[in-house]
């Protein structure tokens, strides 16, 4: 992977853009996904997508050559190749860097400006699942919010929409409270303390800035809620799950999302 653009400042005309949770690297899906989107939303040029994404860059524009999506912008999840987007974030701190022809990674945190909303990106996730991976090949501690990641982010003010990978704690999503609450993977304590630790960190900035909207992924659990004080959160699904892909009204920050039947026929599969 290696960087052939930076940039600051991003600011998007786009009045709707497409949303997309975990990819896991998985190719036959983003394929999927690249002519569904065309063939639903052809007026959608901008994909935001939320972590997990691990695809390789070459494949990325292969599958979206001849669609309408002009960029991709990667919100960085925990399973990601840190050590080789570590290095190029170094290299240019604080700047966007587009690693395809239509791929970006973004920094931690980033700031945007899409269609007159303010945007906020928040990368970065615990891998509960670290106990079963090695470090340095399938896991690396760059995954982890920082503390200065979390200052930087609360720095820049506030925003309309904020988009992570780890979800806030004191989520109002419901499918999320659950898997939470019974840890039915069986992960271990201490890696259960150390997600509880990121999700803090996620709703300290969530706090501050103050979004009328925070989506993210991670928990493959799809699904949405509003607190008492009306703030939403959307919560994406992963790869061939439902609530994987939906189309962000920019304006009205709402989201439609197909039906994975949408999706295929679409698609042509």
């Amino acid at each position: 992977m290696r960087a052939l653009e930076s940039a600051t400042g991003i600011e998007l005309t786009d009045e709707r853009v497409a949303v997309v949770g975990d990819v896991h690297g998985n190719f036959r899906w983003l394929d999927t996904l690249a002519r569904a989107v065309h063939a639903l939303a052809p007026d959608v040029a901008t994909l935001l997508q939320l972590g997990d994404w691990w695809m390789n860059p070459d494949t990325t524009d292969e599958a979206f050559a001849g669609t309408s999506v002009e960029r991709i912008y990667v919100t960085l999840g925990n399973h990601e190749p840190w050590g080789q987007i570590t290095p190029l974030l170094d290299a240019h701190p604080g700047e966007a860097v587009r690693v395809s022809e239509i791929t970006w990674i973004l920094p931690r945190p980033a700031r945007l400006t899409i269609g007159g909303r303010s945007v906020l990106s928040l990368g970065g996730a615990v891998s509960v699942d670290r106990a079963w991976r090695q470090e340095g090949f399938s896991y690396w501690k760059d995954e982890e919010i920082t503390s200065e990641h979390v200052k930087a982010a609360v720095a820049g003010g506030a925003a309309d929409l904020m988009l992570t990978h780890e979800p806030p704690a004191g989520t109002p999503v419901r499918a999320v409270q659950q898997i939470l609450r019974a840890n039915p993977m069986g992960f271990p304590d201490d890696a259960l303390r150390d997600s509880a630790t990121s999700r803090a960190r996620v709703a300290k900035v969530w706090n501050i800035v103050y979004p009328e909207l925070l989506i993210h992924g991670h928990m493959h659990a799809p699904g949405g809620g509003q607190t008492d004080d009306g703030l939403r959160v959307a919560s994406l699904g992963q790869d061939g799950q439902q609530g994987n892909l939906g189309f962000l009204d920019m304006q009205t920050l709402r989201i439609e999302t197909p039906t994975l039947r949408q999706i295929r026929e679409a698609a042509g599969r």
